[in-house]
């Protein structure tokens, strides 16, 4: 098989949907028509995607012993003998020398934040993923990190309210991930991944209720905070108050009754209505913000 196709299938294009979380301060800012900033986000997506994908390529190269043993990961390239680490490896480091340096280019402190971003992936795929509790705020960073991201590569403050959001549905969707390996892998759960040991489905239940709740309280007062309807010139917004709702229990409906969540990106492009809740929020906050 093609090599290049196995690197591209390594770098895990599906995944790449989670940068969009670059784009929320473009569009909350109110500058979505602004052609600049516009341009300025689009390149900041492509400029994560590479460093992502740098990222995926390096924890199969870590992680491949473990992958082995797991029953889906097994089928990636590298795990299953298909594409050769003697390949990726100067096609990883390539890839990360070539997005810190646009990074830098396109605003030093985006360049700033891509390093920051790199550098937690990077303590988590060594460290940082065998410390109960820790590993998920690590994988949560991920989000919380292309947020800032998204703001400091078109230079526009970023609301406290905006982060608070990103942490609570960061975090929800770090512990989906969490409790479906661990459902997955059953009893030899610890096997793949010794942290798993430490955690049970109770643990993860009750700490998704938490997440939930304060995903939809903050989003909530956000909302209708004082400091939201001076932004904007409305009260409006809460309008997407029950999108929001509906969008996070069709998650849990996944997660909980089709025991999925382990790949948000593959639930939000193969579920229409989580996906049609999503489309739908973004038209009616682009009604109530631009017009």
């Amino acid at each position: 098989m093609n090599t290049f196709y196995l690197i591209l299938l390594s770098m895990r294009p599906k995944q790449w949907v989670k940068n969009l979380f670059i784009f929320p301060a473009l569009v909350f800012s109110q500058n979505l028509f602004n052609l600049k900033m516009t341009l300025l986000s689009t390149t900041a997506f492509v400029i994560f995607c590479i460093l992502s994908g740098s990222i995926y390529l390096l924890n199969d190269l870590l992680d491949v012993e473990e992958d082995r043993k797991h029953p889906l990961k097994c089928y990636r390239p590298i795990a299953s003998g298909r594409l050769n680490p003697r390949v990726v490896k100067p096609v990883m480091g390539m890839m990360s020398l070539v997005s810190f340096a646009a990074a830098f280019f396109l605003s030093p402190p985006f360049g700033m934040v891509a390093v920051a971003y790199f550098i937690i992936h990077i303590a988590y795929s060594l460290h940082l993923k065998k410390i109960v509790i820790l590993d998920v705020f690590s994988i949560a960073s991920g989000f919380f990190l292309r947020v800032i991201a998204g703001a400091e590569v078109i230079s526009v403050p970023i609301s406290s309210w905006l982060l608070i959001c990103t942490l609570f549905i960061s975090l929800f969707l770090a512990l989906g991930k969490r409790r479906h390996e661990l459902l997955l892998l059953g009893e030899n759960a610890g096997q793949h991944r010794k942290v798993l040991e430490d955690y049970s489905v109770g643990l993860l239940d009750q700490m998704v209720n938490v997440v939930t709740a304060g995903t939809i309280l903050s989003y909530s007062l956000y909302t209708l905070s004082s400091e939201t309807i001076e932004k904007f010139h409305t009260s409006n917004l809460w309008l997407t108050i029950p999108i929001v709702l509906f969008g996070i229990f069709r998650y849990l409906y996944r997660v909980y009754c089709m025991e999925e969540g382990g790949n948000p990106e593959e639930i939000l492009l193969r579920d229409r209505s989580f996906l049609g809740s999503i489309i739908l929020y973004i038209l009616v906050v682009m009604v109530v913000l631009y017009f």
